[in-house]
């Protein structure tokens, strides 16, 4: 013992290494006591075990490893710094313990694997398991598949990796092992559940009766998918949602399951890459050049069998492509290129996105190969076809496709409509933007006019296949030239499609808005399509599409529009007979008089018809044909010409002026133009039909007019007009390229005044389309350019006026409805670029040329790069088809010649702006070699990579190349020089980027590796790069990254991650970039100024993007006037600060007007920012914002430290309604910042109160935010805000919504705990006022969490705060119920803080002050320690509050003046009152109603005003609340209306009930909340405004749903009267009866509307019926005058409720309430009696209920009932009632259902613990036996009475035998027959001086033979018994039914018979009920010992039972039972139970 002794006295961690294998173990043993006791997970306490826990798992004896297993999961469950220990315990415990014999050792091995995979180290542990997969030991083996097993079961497939899985799993199959192979193939079932058919190609080799066994087990899997039941630490939102799910049983919305649904696995995804290129044969490349076509199919051969490899490696595939494609153009063997297709198809398929680089090269020649007619060529083709679309964009291709599309081949034509159509399923709305479908749709609808019938249909399908995927409505503008029959062929083609994926089109149709905007971010190179998303997500309304948003009303105006666009000619008959519908008959005759007066006073007439006739009957056409007539437009006389031209401007600005119409008077107008006289008014007229046609449409016409005349004069004002009007509507939409040649002709017309107009006109133009303009012009002769240029030159600098005129139609007309999309879809400032003509060079780059750039010899390939340079510097604008230049480009780019690699870096910065956007599609083929130039060891080579890079990147965007793997494998490259070039590009690009591909995610091993790079330079720019790839891919994600770094490594990288967080940068605000180089257009949406104040853009997309932004911004808005046509008004009247939404300004528009006004510098700018508000006031925003978090499109505010998410959605949804400046401030990482954007809010807290409170939801966000910070300055200035801003709220009377509460409570309360006194102080502060904005009731459970909290401080202080809670606003505020509340604080009581210990005390004393004793029943049961310290503390506060009587009443008066329910504080002074607050808070609680009930309703501006109180007259009516009649004149029989409601009731309901159901929920709560209130007034309203519409019959409906909590409202009422009004001697008694008559009459009215009094749930009904029940036994009550009314309408009321009410919900209330009366031992007797009362009258019904009674619920709540009192314990209480009350309440039960009750018995877990079963079945056996007596009278009484001393003789014979060896077994049978007759012998005496063997003996022998017996018994019943046929069907169907109900006995049939008699009728009903007890008996003791008591107390039982009915009663023969009919033995049952029933009374 000396020995112990020595180590006894070591620390634990050193006890831990002791070589002593006991002082291990105890070091162990107090190891995991300290863990489990240290609460604090980052103690440093844990560090000193870092090192010893792999000890711990691999200790040499097993009895120590055990307990330091343990010990170890304590460890890595509760330490903080676990994690670091992954790797060497893992791998200790994969080695040292799943090698142990003992089972417990491995299950807590794998349960640390488990819990480090929780602790997010999956990789590491999954690493460490597979390793294992490779011990020699099988038994390791086993256990690391297990553990993978398990951890993918519980965490999924996301956390567990399975690629490495799968790839090592086929190795498992081939163990000798067995053990190995059956734990694979539990594996591979259960990786099969995760991602069903991709495992099948990796298990393809196995052997194929392995494959067939698992294939079986994959067939029962079930076919719903798994779901994650483990979450990691990470994932705690998850984790509530899941148990959510399981407490809700399961139930969820198809929306989660689908969100929960793991995404599906690509088997692709897990197949290991084959390398083929160098396994190609040699001569591959001569062959199959050869003549022969033998070798040529060899060659072809070879590569097919290499090609069918499900996935290649990548590599260069150009060579083999490029053959490839030469046989499928060239070779004329049609079965050849059948085959090379197939190998394409192939390559395709195995490199999937990286063969796009070769798909340019293939498609046209597969395209034009579609000629061939053979089907198996053309099948081949399409598959080849449809792999390669899989690999790239249909953008990438549509060039290709178009060029095929007007080929003369219909066979092409076809095969290319069929591949769209196919290409089109696998496209979404997202990768199919009109950018893309515009061109395609304009050829597929030539080609439904093809003469050839299979080219029609195939343009059909494609079209159906289009409206299928994006929509009808974004087809249709596309379709607008066909007629209905193409149209509905269009239609039905769509209906037959099925999508990829099979998703429905409606979803599709139903959802744009949401689509469009989770598209944009996708498209980087989209600022505005992006800028308009952002602003839809953050704004108030739902995102709109930019042209259904452009202005109020766009949407019908634009259908209108359509239908005109295809307006027929009128003849002209047609049109007079319009004509004379609208004009004067004389206006009509003078038209073509020969008289110019006559004419002109015509005119006259036909204007004043014009100005006075209605738009909608205006027939546009007939009036402008009318026009045109003789003498029309060749009109002589210069006034009716006048007069003419301003009718037509006239019926186009009032009518609806088509195109039609507009071709009729163009002609004439142009030619009157240049007219000196009338010149002015054909413009004007111009103009109107710009404003109806648009202007692009218009432009286009008169421009081609003009040239097509010879009138100079003309020409030029035209040009002139032109020029005017583009400066009037802006430059949207307008076509170039139309106008291109006009204006060149017009250059070289030899009329100067044309010249000069034209050159006027391109300075027009310049101004919006910068320099490219200039390109159409460089051929033009010096002199003229210098012209131009000189007129460039004056407009530099200049910005584009704002546009003045808008298209009547909304969009800009046809071409916003066309391509209004377009430009946003497509791509910021390039859009300019995309209209000049682009010139196709394909066809100049030969195969001669290709060839000459790859020559061997340099010159030869020097001058062939010379040529390719000149064919593009002479084509200046190309298309992005190129032909085979890329891949002649790119090997140059590695050619050994750096002179040829620096002129191929200029060919291709050439290239880049000769093609433009077009150039993304060759970023992988031609983009990425450019990176890998980077790496060259020349400076000036690297220089000029980097300078192509950029020129690139320009017209690209950053997108693509991030995208793939392809930027990390170049990292990958151990080039310093290249990873320095590359990290420093991309730290310069990634910081300008809003989002980024996911890919990117792939960089960041790499860019791990260059921070411990040799080279310093590539260490300075990886740590540079770090937080630009940090604000995109968030700090989380790059920590967790580092999981994969060894140990050394990642404490570098960690503590550079750190470093780099704290100088991330901001990601762009949304809109951030507008165009190509222009930043003054990004602060459009944000900068808040107007949409018609644009003189700051300086180029031409900001002028599309603001007509677009402020409509989306006017559509957005609350219903306002539709928008005039006129032009916009002044600037300055339109921006009109915060108060009033703007009309046409932007989302943020509410700057003041002089400050919009001055074109300020961009640093004035910013202060003047600064004077403007700082919030703007959305209409709805909140709301909405409530709705997309319910919704679930945006996260919920919940969680442990924010992340990066978090902040970012954040900020988005600020954007709308912060000043940008003050956002910027926000979330700057410089907390200096913080403070001072806290001061700015205070300052403006009083000025702009109003939209404060409309951004208060993400005001109290970022506070939350802050509550994580660490730095004390910002937290007390946060706190100082939070002090004002509640007292702010709370003068202004506005109630917090639960939204804005979740999201900010639940954190406020974490800093409670906060170690700084002056900062608890402050949050105590705010608590308290948070209580005046929102119900103490709601902030009651947010404190209750806070009393879980491991802070033993913050624990503390929430439960001194929830005690000022009850002392300040009773026991109602203790929420779900006081009774669990106060048992979770009670726990409290016994903490190991002190201050957490008196803080509960206090608490609980608080409750016991306001309830009295009523405390330890709410509290539950404590400990003996707890009781007596919470005894003593009472004690102590008695003697207090003795000295201090008066408290309570004096805490009442000012609860009087200030309601104790915050939600009374809605009766607040209306004198000063705002009807714009009225809003606000009516608004409030609709919000809380509709989170409440859980579905939306529409937000509206108008209150509900069923329940709404009249708060003046409440004032002024004060006194008359006193008139209440008095409940003294009403009789008895008058009591279903005790009481009248009182007049002032009427007024405050039911003027517009009608429109109620949707408004009305919160009203309802609200007035419901009052009928708790501690103020008698507030709850006497409340309950009449209840009342009065109960009385209703068509209007109660209404409280559905609210009866709960109405009734709970009720109950805390009665309980506030009992223990605080009636008590209280300063509140009159009358005050009191009135209140009581009141919640009686209100619950009357309640109990008499049956559907709603069944909808009261059990345990309200058991408060409720407790509450009236203590009501009626209130002596105080029953003094009062008036007092015995309330008691008798108390007795109506519990008749009332009784028999309303859900009659299972009723007698479960009942029992349960007795059960709690019985247990407590303060209650009085007449409680239960009143209780059982109630339940005698609920059996007494029985009869008529039975039917509408869930017995399982009953037979549940019995069972609960004797198990909290058995039998014996009942019989203990003074009274017998409750015994008897439950045996007649069994016994009826089972006289209505008969055998069929022991089928009802499902919701008991254990039923063999019950003792109900036993207890049922003898009385069903009763019952059974009565129904087989003829006259129980003679039969019954005789047998029975044998004497004591003759049974004593049998069983002293019996047991004789039993104990003789001859006779056993027939002793043994007699001994059970005799028990079956008697079954209440008693056979104590007979075995109680036994041996234990013989008593074991025989219990087993009456065992054996009752199973023997059992099954002949089912054999003879089931042929006997007929007149039991009824009773036995219905028992042995149940019992099939319910297999459970009789396990035992089916399992001795399985035994012995099969099963085949359990399904015959009639089968065995007889003796179950006899056979069961015994069963039952036998098999629920385990000990042998005690059974002979049980069989003892089982007799005693029957014995009892027979007593109760005073008859006895002995078996019968079936003989006696054959002679009695059912219908007898019914009415003698009857008789004898009415015998019973009066013997009893």
């Amino acid at each position: 013992m000396g020995d112990d002794s020595e180590w006894m006295k070591l620390p634990v961690d050193q006890k831990c290494e002791h070589k002593v294998w006991k002082a291990r173990l105890n070091g162990y043993e107090e190891a995991l006591k300290l863990f489990q006791r240290i609460e604090d997970e980052k103690s440093p306490e844990w560090g000193k075990y870092l090192g010893l826990i792999k000890k711990f798992v691999t200790d040499s004896n097993a009895v120590a490893q055990l307990k330091g297993l343990e010990a170890a999961l304590a460890f890595v469950e509760n330490a903080h710094v676990a994690g670091k220990t992954t790797g060497e315990v893992v791998s200790g415990v994969v080695t040292k313990v799943f090698n142990q014999p003992k089972a417990r050792a491995k299950e807590l091995g794998m349960d640390i694997c488990l819990m480090y995979i929780e602790i997010e180290k999956a990789e590491v542990v999954q690493d460490e398991l597979l390793k294992g997969l490779d011990n020699k030991n099988p038994k390791v083996v086993v256990a690391s598949i297990e553990a993978l097993r398990k951890a993918l079961s519980e965490f999924g497939s996301k956390i567990v990796t399975l690629k490495p899985v799968v790839k090592v799993l086929p190795k498992q199959f081939e163990s000798r092992e067995k053990a190995v192979r059956d734990e694979a193939k539990l594996l591979a079932v259960e990786i099969y559940k995760w991602i069903r058919d991709a495992l099948r190609p990796s298990l393809q080799n196995i052997n194929s009766v392995q494959l067939k066994d698992l294939e079986e087990e994959w067939v029962k899997l079930p076919s719903s998918p798994p779901k994650q039941s483990r979450f990691l630490r990470s994932q705690q939102d998850l984790k509530a949602k899941f148990q959510q799910q399981q407490a809700q049983g399961g139930e969820q919305s198809d929306g989660e399951d689908e969100e929960d649904a793991p995404a599906a696995v690509d088997p692709y995804e897990l197949l290991e890459p084959v390398e083929i290129l160098s396994k190609m044969p040699k001569d591959f490349y001569d062959k199959i050049e050869a003549k022969k076509w033998q070798e040529r199919k060899e060659a072809l051969e070879a590569v097919e069998a290499l090609t069918k490899n499900p996935k290649l490696e990548n590599g260069d595939y150009g060579d083999l492509v490029r053959a490839l494609k030469k046989v499928v153009g060239k070779d004329a063997n049609v079965m050849l290129v059948s085959m090379a297709a197939k190998c394409l198809a192939e390559l395709a398929a195995g490199l999937r996105k990286k063969f796009g680089t070769y798909s340019g090269q293939v498609v046209p020649t597969i395209l034009e190969k579609f000629k061939e007619k053979k089907p198996q060529v053309v099948q081949s083709l399409q598959e080849a076809i449809d792999a390669i679309f899989l690999t790239t964009t249909l953008q990438n291709l549509s060039e290709d496709i178009l060029g095929v599309m007007d080929n003369k081949n219909p066979s092409i034509k076809q095969q290319a409509s069929l591949f769209l159509a196919r290409s089109f399923r696998h496209c979404t709305q997202a990768t199919l933007p009109k950018s893309a479908l515009k061109p395609l749709c304009a050829a597929l609808v030539k080609q439904v006019n093809d003469p050839a019938p299979e080219v029609r249909d195939a343009a059909f399908e494609a079209l159906g296949t289009a409206m299928k995927v994006v929509g009808e409505k974004a087809v249709n503008p596309f379709l607008a030239d066909l007629d209905k029959l193409k149209l509905d062929k269009i239609k039905e083609c769509s209906e037959k499609v099925e999508l990829a994926g099979g998703k429905k089109a409606a979803a599709v149709e139903k959802k744009p808005a949401a689509k469009a905007a989770a598209e944009a971010p996708s498209k980087s190179s989209a600022p505005p399509k992006k800028s308009q998303a952002a602003a839809g997500k953050a704004s108030a309304g739902p995102p709109k599409k930019g042209k259904a948003a452009s202005a109020a009303g766009g949407k019908p105006k634009k259908t209108s529009e359509n239908k005109e666009l295809i307006e027929t000619e009128l003849s002209v008959e047609a049109c007079e007979e319009r004509a004379a519908g609208v004009l004067p008959a004389s206006c009509l005759q003078q038209l073509d008089s020969a008289n110019w007066k006559e004419r002109l006073a015509s005119m006259e007439e036909f204007q004043r018809a014009v100005e006075t006739m209605d738009k909608a009957v205006m027939p546009c056409q007939a009036l402008v044909k009318m026009l045109a007539k003789k003498p029309g437009w060749k009109e002589t006389n210069f006034q009716v010409m006048q007069a003419k031209l301003r009718i037509v401007a006239l019926v186009a600005q009032r009518g609806q002026f088509s195109k039609m119409s507009a071709s009729v008077v163009l002609d004439g107008l142009v030619d009157k133009v240049g007219d000196v006289k009338c010149g002015g008014n054909a413009k004007e007229g111009l103009t109107a039909i710009g404003e109806a046609c648009s202007l692009p449409w218009t432009a286009e016409q008169v421009v081609s007019i003009a040239f097509a005349q010879k009138n100079p004069k003309n020409q030029a004002e035209t040009l002139n007009w032109l020029a005017n009007a583009m400066k009037e509507f802006g430059f949207a939409g307008i076509n170039v390229k139309g106008f291109i040649n006009n204006v060149k002709t017009a250059l070289g017309a030899t009329n100067p005044a044309v010249r000069v107009a034209a050159i006027a006109l391109l300075g027009v133009m310049y101004l919006y389309m910068g320099a490219p303009l200039r390109m159409f012009f460089e051929d033009e002769k010096p002199a003229l350019l210098a012209q131009i240029d000189a007129e460039f030159e004056k407009m530099q600098g200049q910005t584009p006026p704002a546009a003045m005129r808008v298209a009547k139609k909304a969009a800009p007309a046809e071409d916003a409805g066309d391509d209004g999309e377009e430009p946003d879809e497509d791509g910021g400032g390039h859009d300019i670029m995309d209209l000049l003509p682009r010139t196709d060079i394909s066809d100049k780059i030969t195969s001669d040329l290709v060839s000459k750039i790859e020559d061997k010899n340099w010159k030869t390939r020097r001058d062939g790069l010379n040529e390719a340079a000149a064919i593009i510097s002479e084509a200046k604008l190309i298309t992005a088809n190129i032909g085979e230049l890329p891949l002649a480009l790119k090997s140059r780019l590695g050619d050994s010649n750096k002179n040829l690699v620096q002129q191929t870096l200029t060919i291709l910065q050439q290239l880049a702006t000769a093609m433009g956007p077009g150039l993304k599609q060759h970023i992988k083929s031609l983009g990425i070699p450019i990176i890998t130039v980077l790496g060259d060891s020349k400076l000036h080579l690297r220089s000029a990579a980097m300078t192509t890079l950029q020129a690139w990147v320009e017209q690209t965007g950053m997108k693509d190349w991030l995208e793939g793997d392809d930027l990390s494998e170049e990292l990958k490259r151990e080039n310093p020089s290249l990873r320095q070039e590359v990290l420093g590009w991309l730290a310069e690009k990634l910081p300008t980027l809003r989002t980024v591909p996911g890919d990117l995610m792939l960089c960041i091993p790499q860019l791990y590796t260059c921070l411990e790079d040799r080279n310093g330079d590539v260490r300075k720019k990886a740590q540079d790069a770090l937080p630009t790839f940090m604000m995109h891919l968030g700090y989380d994600k790059m920590h967790k990254a580092t999981g994969k770094l060894k140990p050394a490594s990642k404490d570098q990288v960690v503590a550079m991650l750190e470093k780099a967080r704290t100088v991330m940068p901001d990601k762009p605000a949304a809109p951030a970039k507008a165009g190509k180089g222009s930043a003054e257009p990004s602060r459009a949406a944000s900068a808040s100024r107007c949409a018609a104040g644009g003189e700051d853009f300086p180029d031409s997309k900001a002028e599309v993007k603001k007509v677009r932004g402020g409509g989306g911004a006017a559509a957005r808005k609350p219903p306002s006037p539709p928008e005039d046509p006129s032009p916009p008004p002044p600037k300055d009247k339109e921006c009109n600060g915060s108060k009033k939404p703007p009309g046409k300004g932007k989302a943020g528009g509410s700057q003041q007007g002089p400050a919009a006004k001055k074109p300020a510098g961009k640093g004035q700018k910013e202060e003047e920012d600064k004077s403007g508000p700082i919030f703007v006031l959305i209409p709805n925003a909140k709301e909405q914002r409530i709705k997309e978090e319910k919704q679930l499109k945006i996260l919920k505010w919940n969680f442990m430290t924010p992340r990066d998410e978090y902040v970012e959605q954040l900020k988005t949804q600020m954007a709308t309604c912060f000043a940008r400046w003050l956002q910027d401030e926000l979330f700057h990482f410089d907390f200096q910042r913080h403070v001072k954007a806290i001061g700015f809010m205070i300052e403006r807290l009083e000025s702009e109160s109003d939209a404060t409170i409309g951004c208060l939801d993400l005001i109290l966000k970022w506070f939350t935010l802050r509550f994580f910070d660490t730095n004390t300055t910002v937290l007390m200035k946060v706190l100082e805000y939070l002090k004002l801003l509640f007292t702010m709220l709370n003068r202004e009377d506005y109630h917090l919504t639960e939204y804005e509460a979740n999201s900010f409570v639940p954190y406020l309360i974490l800093k409670v705990g906060e170690s700084k006194d002056v900062v608890r102080k402050d949050v105590r502060t705010i608590l308290t006022m948070l209580c005046k904005v929102y119900p103490a009731s709601k902030v009651f459970p947010f404190l209750m969490e806070g009393t879980k909290s491991k802070n033993s401080k913050q624990r503390a202080e929430c439960l001194e705060e929830l005690g000022c809670l009850i002392e300040s606003y009773g026991m109602n505020v203790c929420q779900p119920t006081p009774a669990k509340c106060l048992k979770e604080i009670a726990v409290h009581i016994g903490d190991r803080d002190t201050s957490v210990r008196n803080a509960a005390l206090n608490t609980v004393v608080a409750v016991y002050n306001v309830c009295g004793d009523q405390v330890y029943k709410l509290i539950g049961n404590l400990s003996e320690k707890d009781m007596s310290m919470l005894e003593e503390r009472i004690k102590r506060s008695a003697k207090k509050t003795a000295a201090a009587p008066a408290k309570p009443s004096a805490a009442e008066k000012p609860q009087r003046e200030h309601p104790p329910n915050p939600n009374a504080t809605f009766l607040r002074k209306p004198a000063q009152e705002d009807p714009n607050k009225l809003k606000i808070m009516y608004r409030t609680y609709r919000i809380q109603a509709r989170q409440n009930a859980q579905h939306s309703e529409p937000s509206h501006p108008s209150i509900p005003r069923e329940f709404q109180l009249d708060l003046d007259m409440i004032e002024r009516d004060q006194n008359l609340v006193g008139e209440l009649p008095e409940l003294v004149q009403h009789k008895l029989d008058e009591l279903l209306e005790p009481f009248m409601i009182p007049e002032l009731k009427m007024r405050s309901v039911s003027p517009h009930f009608d429109d109620l159901h949707n408004s009305t929920a919160s009203t309802i709560n609200f007035v419901i909340s009052q009928v708790a209130s501690g103020d008698i007034n507030t709850s006497i309203q409340a309950l009449a405004q209840i009342d009065e519409v109960l009385r209703q019959e068509d209007k109660a409906a209404v409280m559905s749903g609210h009866i709960d909590q109405l009734l709970i409202a009720t109950i805390m009422q009665l309980r506030l009267i009992n223990s605080m009004h009636l008590g209280d001697d300063r509140v009159d008694k009358r005050d009191i009866i009135k209140l009581y008559s009141c919640i009686l009459g209100n619950k009357l009215s309640l109990f008499s509307v049956e559907a709603l009094a069944r909808e009261a749930s059990m345990g309200v009904l058991k408060d409720l019926m407790h509450g009236l029940i203590t009501l009626m036994m209130d002596s105080r009550v029953e003094d009062m005058e008036d007092g015995t009314h309330v008691i008798r309408s108390v007795n109506l009321l519990l008749i009332r409720v009784l028999d309303n009410s859900d009659q299972t919900n009723m007698i479960s209330a009942l029992l349960v309430l007795l059960q709690d009366i019985l247990v407590s031992t303060a209650s009085s007797s007449r409680l239960s009696d009143l209780v059982m009362k109630c339940l005698w009258r609920m059996i007494r019904f029985l009869p008529d209920t039975i039917d509408n009674i869930n017995l399982d619920r009953i037979l549940l709540d019995v069972h609960n009932f004797m198990k909290v009192f058995p039998k014996e314990k009942l019989k203990q209480l003074k009274s017998d009632v409750p015994h008897r009350t439950l045996k007649t309440l069994l016994h009826t039960l089972c006289k209505l259902t008969g055998a069929k009750i022991l089928d009802h018995l499902s919701m008991i877990e254990n039923r063999n613990e019950s003792e109900l079963e036993a207890h049922l079945r003898r009385v069903v056996k009763h019952y059974g036996n009565l129904t087989g007596h003829k006259n129980e009278k003679t039969g019954l009484h005789m047998d029975d009475r044998m004497s004591k001393g003759k049974v004593s003789d049998i069983l002293t014979e019996i047991f004789k035998k039993i104990g003789s060896k001859e006779n056993t077994k027939e002793g043994l049978t007699e001994l059970y027959e005799y028990k079956q007759k008697y079954s209440d012998a008693d056979l104590e005496p007979f075995l109680k001086n036994t041996s234990q063997f013989f008593q074991s003996y025989v219990e087993r022998g009456l065992r054996i033979i009752e199973s023997e017996r059992e099954g002949k018994a089912r054999i003879q019943t089931s042929a006997g018994n007929p007149e039991h046929g009824v009773d036995s069907s219905l028992s042995s169907n149940n019992e099939e039914l319910k297999p459970a109900v009789y396990y035992e006995r089916l399992k001795i049939l399985r035994q012995r018979h099969g099963l085949e008699n359990t399904s015959r009728q009639g089968g065995g009903s007889e003796e179950e009920p006899q056979q069961r007890p015994t069963i039952s008996l036998l098999s629920s003791k385990p000990s042998v010992a005690s059974s002979t008591d049980m069989l003892h107390s089982k007799l005693s039982q029957l014995k009892e039972s027979r007593e109760l009915y005073q008859t006895e009663h002995s078996s019968h023969s079936p003989t006696h039972a054959r002679s009695a009919s059912p219908a007898a033995n019914l009415d003698d049952l009857k008789k004898r139970l009415e015998r019973i029933k009066s013997n009893r009374q």
